[in-house]
């Protein structure tokens, strides 16, 4: 029969609990803030990387998108809640990095402001709202721009070959009318030659 804990005074044990749930809960923090001075003070040069985003993936595995991520975040929280201390013992625990992420990236695309991160300052920091809920209706709120379509000669290039695999695979199809292959041929051969004619403009 398994040994009964050793009992502990409540209060210690619960100070306990909570330091370990804010460490968890704080932990993007932790990582983004000292990337972000590595980043910012230029450290990665002095230790043999030839840039930042080196260093990321070849010393800490982590890839350049996340490492943008994690400082552009961290530089966001910095900016908008300079009195707020993560290593402070009775600091609340940091907003999700998904939720300020996307607040990250709205503020860098011009859709948010300081007086508008204030006035939706007091959801992000609710601990006893679901993370999910609070990104979705800040992405509703601040979307992501469509992304701009490929140039023309980019498209078209993807186009042409398209259109060779086509007439490639038409050609070795059993039961298809010499009609439609030549068909096929001239489409890809017309593509082509508009793609080239583009690229040569």
């Amino acid at each position: 029969m398994p040994r009964a804990p050793v009992a502990e005074s409540g209060d210690a044990f619960r100070e306990e609990v909570l330091r370990a749930a804010r460490a968890f809960k704080a932990s993007w923090t932790g990582l983004a803030r000292v990337l972000t001075r590595v980043r910012d003070e230029g450290l990665w040069e002095s230790w043999g990387f030839p840039s930042f985003e080196a260093y990321c993936t070849r010393e800490l595995r982590i890839r350049k998108a996340t490492a943008l991520k994690l400082t552009r975040s961290w530089s966001f929280l910095d900016r908008h809640e300079r009195h707020w201390k993560p290593e402070a013992p009775d600091a609340r625990p940091a907003p999700a990095f998904e939720v300020v992420e996307v607040l990250a990236e709205a503020e860098e695309r011009g859709a948010l402001d300081a007086e508008e991160y204030r006035s939706i300052r007091d959801s992000i920091w609710d601990p006893d709202r679901p993370v999910a809920a609070v990104r979705r209706e800040l992405s509703e709120r601040f979307p992501r721009p469509a992304p701009e379509p490929a140039p023309t000669e980019v498209r078209l290039g993807q186009l042409a070959r398209t259109a060779r695999r086509l007439a490639e695979d038409l050609r070795v199809c059993r039961g298809v009318p010499t009609s439609v292959r030549t068909q096929a041929d001239d489409l890809a051969a017309a593509v082509e030659s508009l793609a080239v004619e583009r690229v040569a403009n």
